[in-house]
């Protein structure tokens, strides 16, 4: 399995508008963060994208992926989904609608909010195209299949919404969570890597902080654990150096092969 980070930064991205701190000015490429996202590949080729960050067009083309067989969707923030105009290049040279899964409440908002892209009766003008996704709505805790990918998506708090948490064979994904409740921690440990969000050192009401964690990355207990959503609050190469072993922090284009 492959797992490709797309967008490894808080829902300001870094640089951040207006703002000219040492680390938003850095020239350090891994201090360059879009909004977050992901691709799973497995080792016979499908592939599933994590989330439509609003970067999503210049995110694919800079990993050289021109496909994906479906879109896992974590909740609807604007961060996580106001790219998904951008699967038009994808599904234009699709004979069937790209399956979009996630949980009942994203999905219908997504479908509020872009009604284009899922509605069949609005159909584009000749000589023209629109993106065409299909919903299907998946339960926390209830396993189901993507060709050859096995995915279980697990249920987290965010603030006053639940985000759904992925678990994909040896890989957990967790975005955009503040704890892991132990129902929670029990359907992701196992994995061998783990990827969280760490946004601040300090607490923050609706995300894990830096060392949350990695308390939680140490109670799950994966071979490696990288740690995205990150802000300027902090260069790439000084967390990477305090971090614990086994810990470190993710950065967009990064490539990680899972056994």
């Amino acid at each position: 399995m492959k797992l490709t980070f797309l967008g490894t930064g808080t829902s300001f991205g870094v640089p951040q508008l207006g703002c000219h701190c040492e680390v938003c000015r850095s020239p350090d490429p891994r201090d360059k963060r879009t909004r977050v996202g992901a691709v799973v590949e497995s080792n016979r080729g499908t592939r599933v994208l994590i989330d439509t960050p609003p970067e999503l067009r210049l995110q694919l083309i800079a990993a050289g992926i021109d496909r994906v067989d479906a879109v896992l969707f974590t909740h609807s923030h604007a961060d996580h989904t106001h790219g998904i105009d951008d699967i038009r290049a994808i599904t234009i040279r699709r004979s069937a609608p790209l399956p979009m899964y996630g949980p009942a409440e994203t999905l219908s908002d997504l479908a509020t909010k872009f009604r284009y892209i899922f509605d069949d009766t609005m159909r584009p003008l000749p000589g023209t195209s629109k993106p065409e996704g299909k919903a299907h709505v998946v339960e926390a805790g209830h396993t189901f299949s993507i060709a050859d990918l096995h995915i279980t998506p697990v249920a987290v708090p965010h603030g006053s919404i639940t985000v759904f948490a992925y678990r994909i064979g040896p890989l957990a994904y967790v975005t955009d969570a503040k704890t892991l409740p132990a129902d929670a921690l029990a359907l992701l440990r196992g994995a061998k890597v783990l990827v969280i969000n760490a946004l601040f050192r300090t607490e923050h009401p609706t995300h894990l902080s830096i060392p949350e964690a990695v308390g939680v990355a140490r109670e799950i207990g994966a071979e490696r654990t990288y740690l995205t959503h990150l802000t300027h609050d902090n260069f790439h190469a000084d967390l990477e150096a305090e971090l614990p072993r086994g810990i470190a922090p993710a950065f967009d284009g990064l490539t990680v092969r899972i056994d």
